[in-house]
């Protein structure tokens, strides 16, 4: 889950985007300037090992793994991905899209575009698009998530825009695979473990958080952020072992949920807490089920609190220098470093913050140097003709009627698509509204270190 802003907050800042890469090993900035990358490695050193100001106004970044691939939208031509190469400062293809582009999502088999109400699903390995998924209902946020594991490569994006529903579609075999009524309310957030067997949810009311296996839907967890106040939820994340499910609302708290089973103590504890907690759960069978579920619901198993309320942020749970932390990028500039105890929860302690500006490396590490030799990509030339940002990145009503009706892919042709399963209706053919990609792309080798290498920089 990530944030975008159409215009900064503060005259001083300029920061329009902020997002951790799939695996939390990167953290990426898009400004009025263009954008950087972080590597995330060490509590003490924060320094960006990229920087590109060719590009301004750039609201969405999303960066493959630890890869020298991204995808760019700038908000001066919000329907148009640029994906690039940006080691070797080339550009790999451009699409254009029939109106503005809310999310872009990337895992090592599939990029997925999101617009208001259709999604495009492309092959990353040679940029074309596979399957269009058309009129899904209203969805002015941008409201979605891909999971990054290669087989399990779910998307989830709302089902409803009156309920929480979720649709989850595979992304590999193109066919619907479940709709979990996740809330009653219209969903704000959905994040995947890495694994993609897990699915985390929270609504627009912000007052619960769930947990569902996947693929069968069945819930696993529910949690309760709080009783007093409805909040925005900003971002929800799983750490990487899947043990921990973190959430930053628009609150000065971040909560931090474990995702474990309750097991049954084996001996009755007479103590006077004990005699308690039993009798409340006792109790809880009796009483009607919306107040049984409240008295059942899983609270925070740490917090930790912000400079202030207010704040646009996105958070996760990493491994800095083999420790769990608590990681959270704020719009204002910020990256607040906290300790977890993930024995005890309880308050987590800031241990460092970081202004997300910086030197970039003067010197190019070992894997820049080597990359000089990789096999150079194709350049798109596709001109983008559509108008400047506006106030919001809504689909405009009139954006039919000019919209384009066919794509071309990577080889300046029709691409080449998958046909749509009979079974996956409403889902429709998969060439409608996107074009670009007007020159041939090789098989890009996601796996392949020399084309895409990972960056390499110094570890304290």
């Amino acid at each position: 889950m990530s944030f975008l802003s159409p215009a900064p907050a503060e005259p001083q800042q300029n920061l329009l985007f902020v997002n951790f890469n799939q695996d939390s090993s990167s953290l990426q900035t898009g400004s009025k300037h263009g954008f950087k990358l972080y590597p995330l490695n060490s509590v003490d050193t924060l320094e960006f090992t990229h920087e590109n100001n060719e590009r301004p106004n750039i609201h969405l970044v999303e960066r493959l793994f630890a890869s020298s691939l991204v995808a760019l939208v700038s908000s001066d031509h919000p329907r148009k991905l640029d994906v690039c190469h940006f080691k070797k400062g080339s550009e790999i293809c451009n699409y254009s899209y029939s109106n503005a582009i809310l999310a872009v999502k990337l895992n090592r088999m599939r990029l997925v575009v999101c617009l208001e109400e259709s999604l495009y699903i492309h092959n990353i390995r040679d940029m074309k698009v596979l399957h269009t998924i058309r009129d899904t209902p209203p969805n002015p946020k941008g409201v979605c998530a891909l999971s990054p594991h290669n087989e399990h490569a779910y998307l989830a994006y709302p089902g409803s825009a009156q309920a929480g529903e979720v649709q989850i579609f595979d992304t590999i075999t193109l066919r619907a695979v479940i709709n979990i009524s996740a809330h009653d309310n219209p969903l704000a957030a959905v994040t995947f473990n890495q694994q993609g067997t897990r699915l985390g949810t929270a609504s627009e009311k912000g007052t619960v958080m769930r947990v569902f296996s996947l693929p069968d839907g069945d819930k696993l967890f529910e949690f309760r952020r709080g009783l007093k106040r409805c909040v925005d939820i900003q971002c929800l994340a799983f750490s990487l072992d899947s043990l921990f499910l973190c959430l930053c609302s628009n609150t000065e708290t971040v909560h931090i949920f474990k995702l474990e089973e309750t097991k049954e103590k084996p001996q009755e504890d007479n103590s006077w807490m004990g005699m308690l907690n039993n009798t409340f759960r006792t109790s809880a069978s009796y009483l009607p089920a919306g107040i049984s579920d409240v008295m059942n619901q899983g609270r925070s198993f740490a917090t930790a609190r912000l400079p202030s309320a207010g704040l646009k942020s996105v958070c996760t749970i990493t491994s800095l220098q083999k420790i769990p932390r608590l990681l959270v990028a704020t719009h204002e500039g910020h990256l607040y470093i906290y300790n977890l105890d993930t024995v005890e929860g309880g308050e987590c302690t800031l241990l460092r913050t970081h202004t997300l500006e910086g030197q970039a490396l003067e010197h190019p590490t070992a894997s820049e140097e080597a990359s000089s030799t990789d096999r150079p990509l194709t350049q798109a030339t596709g001109e983008d003709a559509s108008s400047s940002y506006a106030a919001t990145v809504r689909r405009p009503h009139s954006a039919s009627s000019s919209s384009p009706s066919h794509a071309t892919g990577g080889s300046g042709e029709a691409a080449a698509s998958a046909p749509a399963p009979s079974d996956s209706l409403p889902y429709q053919e998969p060439l409608d509204g996107a074009v670009g990609g007007e020159e041939t792309i090789g098989a890009l080798r996601i796996h392949d270190d020399s084309e895409f290498p990972p960056m390499s920089h110094k570890t304290s």
